[in-house]
């Protein structure tokens, strides 16, 4: 069994952005930060199988349940939205860290979650962190730059048939060591294959290990 806690911030520009903690052990070490999709929850098979794969080792889970997807934000521009973001994300890591301390951490983010990555790693509590790059956003400048020169060991999973996915810069990544990558034939920006549940279901299985050997 493991407990559950469920809370809330007041975000950018007043928005509430609800999180969950969940935990095995009362003195785990190690702190999991998911950060999700835009529509892509942490309730999604991607991270919920996540979820799973940390509490088995005693690690706890932050799930950031923002909502960027809502018509609250209908009228944001994209700066806007990055900078909503970065807010929300470092106020709920905050408001985390101020009732709990770890020695490790593992980021995960999925599609937008990888811009929220990208500021993350300028914090130094996060120098040595484990990441992992569910379906990131190549065509960005920002996530691309960052992920091609990070020191911080790290592992990139992205579908050939991600509209997110940019092959000249997916190759240059071969010059970082600290980065493992796993090119994913016909997967899309869920990491499944349209039009084929048995198949995908597969390839889930196939991403969670590589999670879990991570």
């Amino acid at each position: 069994m493991f407990k559950v806690k469920t809370d809330s911030i007041t975000g950018y520009k007043e928005k509430v952005i609800h999180f969950t903690v969940l935990s095995t052990d009362e003195h785990a070490s190690k702190l999991a930060i998911l950060l999700p999709g835009a529509g892509y929850t942490a309730q999604a098979p991607l991270l919920h199988y996540s979820t799973g794969v940390f509490l088995h080792k005693s690690v706890d889970v932050l799930q950031v349940n923002y909502t960027y997807n809502d018509k609250f934000y209908d009228h944001f521009t994209m700066e806007e939205l990055v900078e909503a973001i970065k807010h929300d994300v470092d106020a709920v890591i905050d408001k985390v860290l101020e009732e709990n301390s770890y020695e490790g951490y593992y980021l995960v983010g999925k599609s937008l979650g990888t811009i929220a990555i990208v500021s993350l790693l300028d914090r130094e509590i996060f120098h040595n962190a484990k990441v992992v790059w569910l379906t990131p956003l190549l065509n960005r400048d920002d996530v691309f730059e960052f992920m091609l020169h990070s020191r911080n060991e790290s592992l990139c999973l992205i579908g050939d048939d991600d509209s997110h996915y940019n092959a000249e810069r997916y190759r240059q990544f071969a010059k970082n060591p600290k980065l493992v990558t796993r090119l994913l034939e016909g997967a899309d920006h869920s990491l499944q294959y349209k039009n084929d549940p048995v198949s995908s279901i597969d390839l889930l299985k196939a991403v969670i290990k590589e999670i879990d050997a991570f």
